[in-house]
């Protein structure tokens, strides 16, 4: 199984299943599965980017990645997943919670999470929804 990030408002091929991964859903969307063990807290808009990455890798700490990965394969039955929440890769907000479960993902599982369509762009701290001031030049810090 393959694992990438999108946004909800990205056409994908229906061999991917889409996994929502958001507090919530946009209207009209069909044929999805959520897993909100990776949704963000409720803090989620009211915080800055570093207080939200302090409090999201804290959430995903309390979470066995290997579990995480195990979870996602039963919802797909294997096929390949999309994680998927509302920020549009470009152009959009400068970063979503989607680069800290690929972050998170590599450096748990070793799992290169790209964001679908910018595969070119990186994994890890070299996803694009990452900010540009974080962002590293190789997967690894």
């Amino acid at each position: 199984m393959r694992i990438v990030t999108s946004s909800w408002f990205v056409a994908l091929p229906d061999d991917i299943i889409r996994i929502g991964i958001s507090r919530g859903t946009p209207r009209g969307q069909q044929g999805y599965k959520m897993y909100r063990a990776l949704a963000p807290g409720p803090w989620f808009r009211s915080v800055d980017y570093d207080t939200y990455q302090k409090r999201y890798f804290g959430m995903l700490a309390q979470r066995d990645a290997a579990d995480v990965v195990s979870d996602l394969e039963r919802l797909t039955d294997g096929r390949d997943a999309a994680l998927l929440c509302f920020e549009p890769a470009q152009p959009g907000p400068a970063w979503c919670h989607r680069a800290l479960v690929s972050v998170w993902l590599y450096e748990r599982c070793g799992l290169a999470v790209y964001e679908y369509g910018l595969e070119d762009e990186g994994f890890g701290w070299r996803h694009p929804k990452l900010p540009p001031e974080v962002r590293v030049s190789s997967s690894t810090r």
